[in-house]
């Protein structure tokens, strides 16, 4: 369960980083800076027991690499997604019910949306793969700001066109806080699973001997 539960403490600060911030009272147009800091930071703490995904589709990639264990994919995925749920709870707890109210639900173009999710997820999971399970970068001390280093210029770059996520627990998360609609939620998980997986054969075709 130790594994699980690190999962669960990461991406739950992630879900909740991004709620805070993105909420008015929030942090404006600094909370990207916040939410890629608050998953470095996370990485740092729990890498080294769970290899720190926080992510749906990390956890898929890093399975699909063969650094993840079968029977591990499953409980990462449930404690995942119920941090999503859980933050977005604490989220609307936490926010002015008068700024909930008024809340501008995303509604992104299809097309563009499934693309940018897409990309930046495959992004994501590419430098987790590289810098964090490649024999190259083994024992480096860079990891956790690589990879909170590619959300955060995911968010600047595409976060208008559909909201940013990378993420299918944060993609939950921002359902149920009312920033996207429900109607939204299977580009979030087709794109970030479909680039997850995608990143894990890029890696396997092109990293030769460092994936071993």
């Amino acid at each position: 369960m130790k594994k699980p539960l690190v999962e669960f403490i990461g991406t739950f600060f992630l879900v909740f980083t991004v709620g805070m911030t993105v909420i008015a009272p929030g942090a404006g147009a600094m909370a990207p800076l916040a939410i890629g800091t608050v998953l470095a930071v996370m990485i740092f703490a729990g890498g080294h027991i769970s290899g720190g995904h926080f992510n749906p589709a990390v956890t898929l990639g890093v399975f699909l690499r063969g650094k993840c264990p079968a029977k591990d994919v499953l409980p990462y995925w449930v404690a995942q997604l119920a941090a999503g749920a859980v933050a977005s709870m604490a989220v609307c707890y936490l926010k002015p019910a008068e700024e909930l109210a008024k809340l501008v639900v995303l509604q992104p173009v299809v097309g563009p949306a499934l693309l940018v999710e897409f990309l930046f997820t495959f992004a994501l999971v590419w430098v987790v793969l590289n810098a964090a399970t490649a024999k190259g970068t083994a024992g480096n001390s860079f990891y956790g700001l690589a990879i909170g280093f590619t959300v955060l210029v995911g968010a600047y770059s595409v976060g208008y066109i559909s909201g940013g996520a990378f993420n299918p627990a944060v993609a939950l998360g921002i359902t149920l806080m009312g920033l996207s609609a429900w109607s939204n939620l299977w580009i979030f998980l087709v794109a970030n699973l479909a680039g997850g997986a995608v990143a894990a054969f890029a890696f396997q075709a092109l990293a030769g001997e460092d994936a071993d």
